[in-house]
């Protein structure tokens, strides 16, 4: 049976706000937690004005109170921006406040431009070995698990809880996969950025992943764009906003989505249009039965039995319609 997850970047239309893109974030929260879906995760960006998702620790309390079943939880936090200490403590809050439903997502990447991460984190030195640290470091505090006489050993991050939030490292490439698998934690590969290496990264995991206390077998997802509608001809309207938005995004242009009457005019260069085509491959769009089977396609590929799903459109109706035609076609449970 395959699980469907959301992935909520809060993205703001041309013209609209971020208290726009934050209020469609918490309705379409209690939407899929009514339609089974099995979480919810909101992601972290800076200096990005398109997008208003800039602390997921703050909206996930929001949301897990506005919610009833669905998991919540980080897609991602991104660890080098941040103290691990408080990190731990954050997520410590949020589960001794929701307990069994929160998960944490964790990058690597900095969640916009290197100026920005530099001044969110000062000591941050983009090296992989300072991400696997903080990993230890982060692991230690949310179990008080630490080796006698370390750091983690005499400082404890509070509130202390029963129970610990599931842990995810959020790969794009083959090196967190392995970090993932080294550390007994669940993998998340984003497909929705890079829409090669899904398949390598997944079995480089399931093949080095040693137990751990929280995960005692491989667990893996992947995430990917998603535009259902009911007729082909809409669907094509949506993947022709979504074509144009990632190509601002290459071009670092932050105009916010545009509507499908301002996108059809224009005309693709050359360039431009093999760049269309390499991104098509992280989207998946069509009616319910063509994404429904190309879902399965997936699935059946990466041997996975969950993936997250982030839908993004101008009218906010059509993200709706979106992930209710998706639950339908996979007939989730509803809550």
């Amino acid at each position: 049976m395959v699980q469907l997850s959301v992935l909520d970047q809060s993205p703001i239309r041309k013209g609209g706000t971020a208290f726009q893109a934050v209020q469609e974030t918490i309705e379409l929260a209690k939407l899929t937690d009514r339609l089974g879906y099995t979480r919810y995760w909101v992601s972290e960006h800076h200096n990005i004005l398109g997008l208003a998702g800039s602390s997921p620790e703050v909206l996930i309390s929001h949301l897990a109170g506005e919610t009833k079943g669905i998991r919540v939880g980080s897609g991602g936090i991104m660890l080098p921006n941040h103290s691990s200490l408080k990190v731990a403590e954050n997520f410590r809050m949020l589960e001794t406040l929701f307990p069994g439903r929160i998960d944490l997502g964790l990058g690597r990447a900095p969640g916009g431009d290197r100026l920005t991460a530099a001044i969110l984190n000062p000591s941050n030195s983009f090296v992989q070995n300072d991400f696997v640290q903080q990993l230890i470091d982060l692991k230690d505090f949310l179990t008080d698990n630490a080796e006698p006489d370390s750091i983690q050993s005499k400082v404890k991050a509070i509130p202390v809880c029963e129970t610990v939030p599931e842990m995810w490292v959020l790969t794009s490439s083959g090196e967190s996969a392995l970090i993932a698998a080294h550390f007994g934690m669940a993998l998340s590969f984003a497909q929705f950025i890079n829409p090669t290496g899904g398949y390598g990264s997944i079995k480089a995991y399931k093949d080095r992943f040693q137990p751990s206390e929280a995960l005692s077998e491989p667990k893996a997802s992947v995430g990917i764009f998603v535009l259902c509608a009911e007729t082909k001809e809409k669907a094509d309207e949506m993947q022709a906003i979504m074509d144009r938005q990632l190509l601002n995004i290459e071009k670092g242009v932050s105009e916010g989505i545009l509507s499908y009457e301002e996108v059809k005019p224009y005309v693709y260069s050359d360039y431009e249009r093999v760049r269309l085509l390499h991104n098509r491959g992280r989207m998946i769009a069509g009616t319910p039965e063509v994404v429904k089977n190309r879902i399965l396609e997936m699935t059946e590929e990466y041997e996975i039995d969950e993936v997250v799903v982030s839908t993004i459109t101008y009218d906010f109706k059509d993200r709706l319609r979106s992930y209710e035609l998706l639950a339908e076609a996979f007939e989730l449970e509803k809550r």
